[in-house]
């Protein structure tokens, strides 16, 4: 893999890897608590998802092409993105008595948990853009890596599992407001 910019700070692959890893690791457990405990998620819970995976485009194209104020600004798009889906879900249970959509992480929900993500992504893009204001969006191919490498298809395949377990829970049309089964596993399997 032929990828490395000039005018980046110079740990800025690092930090990118990193953060894409951690979007990485929120979908791998997304991914995993659906499956482990039979916890589908609801609509607003896919659309999270998909403001992970934009933003993790955002920083894979950050280690692809380089530091650019363009992909920072991706990610920021689909963390805002995240952050009104995330808040409009958490504030959907904070009547009195409304235990929250799903289980519990360390004693708060997953899309409370997304919502501080999605807070800590727009602030190490401040960062970042700060660290990086040398760059330009003239970014050019760059090396990232074994482990950079690695984690890009990584991220891709976690996004292919998503998308697998999306369609199959949905379809083509729209899901269910408190989805229990799989849509498109109940003719094969049977309820």
């Amino acid at each position: 893999m032929q990828f490395a910019s000039r005018s980046s700070h110079p740990a800025s692959a690092f930090l990118n890897t990193v953060a894409l890893l951690a979007i990485v690791a929120a979908l791998i457990l997304a991914l995993a608590w659906q499956i482990v405990f039979k916890e589908l998620p609801c609509p607003l819970c896919l659309l999270q998802r998909v403001a992970f995976v934009l933003a993790g485009v955002g920083l894979l194209l950050n280690l692809r092409f380089g530091a650019s104020p363009a992909h920072y600004a991706m990610v920021i798009a689909a963390a805002l993105a995240g952050i009104v889906v995330s808040a409009r879900q958490l504030l959907l249970h904070q009547a009195p008595g409304d235990p929250g959509y799903g289980s519990t992480l360390l004693g708060l929900h997953f899309y409370t948990w997304a919502l501080i993500a999605f807070l800590a992504l727009i602030g190490y893009c401040a960062v970042m853009l700060a660290l990086d204001r040398r760059s330009s969006d003239n970014s050019q191919p760059r090396r990232a890596g074994i482990v950079g490498g690695a984690i890009m298809w990584l991220f891709f395949l976690v996004v292919l599992a998503n998308a697998a377990s999306t369609t199959l829970e949905c379809g083509f049309g729209a899901c269910p407001d408190n989805p229990s089964t799989y849509q498109w596993l109940v003719p094969l399997l049977g309820d």
